[in-house]
């Protein structure tokens, strides 16, 4: 498979392409104006905690409060067992039931109380940002745990010689460089020598000793550390040795690039390359297109099926169908088929477009273990290709998957468009039938053509034809006897969906 990154940049704008196989698989936007903040490290004040719910609000200095769960306290961490995830991101989990013994709230901290956070979730709609005291700065081939006793390896390095071998290596660091916490290796660490290994454990062990002493010298709530921009990030945790290129539109973007990986890995630079062509980068190698096909619900399929992505506030739902394909044996096959290549663009898509939270993706019915087994096998294996910690459960009986994904931050679809004012966001507007009998009840309700008045009726101009053709029994069931006094016109200022009803001209 074939792996290429494009990076293209306008004023206030960067974007970024990672293609496979010149398909899109996921799209970074970074925007001056509204740049997120996951990653960053703050000094916070704790302002509020809530028994009930184990949490607390933390102010860090943004729009909102941040919210900090009991699980996300340095304080329990000895009832936490922190093991090595994708890409060297850290994963969190219980080493007993969480109902158990673990300290409440308010015994690990209190209002007023400043402490040291991360952001792990840029905030989203109301809500504020999600934060942790474990705090994780990620280099490029090591990611280091300050105040965790701990050295691991990446799990997606499979290899048990190359494992203990690392980890061998990580140990070593920590003990050399008396580090004051623990270490886990990257999957772009395989293979690396102790040089490269010590050079990051230097970088990132310096930084960590900058946000201590920023934090000692300054009030809360202040920002300590700020996470690399959304080129730093791409470069740092995606180009390695399995990207074939990486294509910069402009000489600006070309030797930004070259100048960060003179620093991250200087062998990587030849793989750099400007390019050359008169039309836009993105619209030459057809990411323009699919970006506006990822905007849309329906997704068709090569065999003729499609999939249809609704994203809520509670959760994804995606929908299988088998559509215009028919297929050539028997019926089984012909759904096994469709699901198969079904779950590999629906990854795709959820990679694409960022999707996260609960993720249920209804299949066309099976009635075939090996059919079911099939689909859940094929469905595990694109999500081994996304970088984000997701689970899969089985199909249920009603051939229902529900998947789970780590989300950090809004989706493509928040980040480039808005709620439409018309429907309110619920992908909707009234049908002209509807908007007939509303305008009915509200001429009926004001009385005014009793009283033989001029009526005036605006609305949005595609609905014009229609009401123009049906002024008569409009005009009759408002109670205007003279369907000349009710006048219809367009109005620019209305949406569709929108009318104004009003007394003379």
């Amino acid at each position: 498979m074939r792996r290429d990154i494009l990076i293209d940049s306008l004023t206030g704008e960067v974007r970024i392409a990672v293609l496979e196989d010149d398909l899109l698989t996921e799209v970074f936007i970074e925007r001056s104006a509204k740049r997120g903040v996951s990653g960053n490290v703050y000094k916070g004040r704790v302002r509020n905690i809530l028994p009930g719910m184990q949490s607390a609000f933390v102010d860090v200095g943004l729009e909102r409060d941040a919210f900090l769960f009991v699980e996300d306290l340095a304080g329990g961490l000895e009832h936490m067992e922190r093991l090595e995830g994708g890409d060297g991101e850290v994963e969190e989990r219980d080493s007993a039931n969480r109902s158990g013994s673990a300290p409440a709230i308010e015994q690990l901290i209190r209002e007023g109380q400043d402490i040291i956070v991360q952001v792990t979730k840029d905030p989203l709609g109301q809500k504020g940002a999600r934060i942790t005291s474990h705090v994780t700065l990620p280099g490029r081939y090591l990611v280091y745990l300050p105040g965790v006793n701990h050295v691991g390896v990446s799990r997606k390095i499979v290899g048990e010689e190359e494992r203990d071998r690392l980890k061998a290596i990580g140990g070593a660091l920590v003990e050399r460089a008396g580090l004051e916490g623990g270490l886990i290796v990257r999957t772009a660490g395989e293979g690396r020598c102790v040089e490269e290994f010590d050079a990051d454990a230097r970088y990132l062990t310096a930084t960590w000793v900058d946000i201590r002493r920023h934090s000692d010298a300054c009030e809360a709530p202040v920002i300590l550390h700020e996470e690399a921009g959304a080129i730093g990030k791409v470069l740092r945790d995606i180009f390695h040795e399995g990207v074939e290129e990486v294509v910069a539109a402009s000489a600006e973007v070309r030797d930004e690039i070259v100048r960060i990986m003179g620093r991250l890995q200087p062998d990587l630079i030849a793989r750099v390359r400007l390019h050359d062509g008169s039309s836009p980068l993105f619209e030459v190698r057809g990411v323009e297109s699919q970006l506006e096909r990822a905007l849309r619900p329906r997704i068709w399929l090569k065999s003729g099926g499609h999939i249809v992505i609704n994203q809520t506030e509670a959760l994804v739902a995606i929908d299988v169908n088998t559509g215009k394909y028919v297929g050539k044996r028997r019926l089984e096959e012909t759904i096994l088929r469709t699901n198969l290549e079904a779950v590999r663009e629906i990854v795709r898509q959820v990679r694409l477009r960022d999707l996260g939270g609960i993720i249920v993706i209804d299949l066309i019915d099976m009635q075939e273990t090996a059919s079911k087994q099939a689909v859940i096998e094929a469905l595990q294996l694109e999500l081994k290709k996304d970088r984000s910690k997701s689970r899969v459960l089985q199909i249920s009986e009603f051939g229902l998957v529900e998947i789970t994904r780590q989300r950090s931050k809004p989706s493509l679809e928040r980040i480039l468009c808005r709620p439409c004012l018309v429907c309110g966001g619920s992908g909707s507007v009234k049908t002209a039938e509807t908007l007939y009998f509303e305008i009915v009840r509200e001429g009926r309700r004001g009385r005014a053509a009793r009283d033989g008045a001029e009526m005036t009726l605006r609305l949005h101009a595609d609905l014009l034809p229609l009401f123009l053709e049906r002024r008569e029994s409009l005009a009759k069931d408002l109670g205007q006897a003279d369907a000349r006094k009710l006048v219809i016109e367009s109005d620019a200022s209305l949406q569709p969906g929108q009318w104004r009803l009003t007394l003379g001209a």
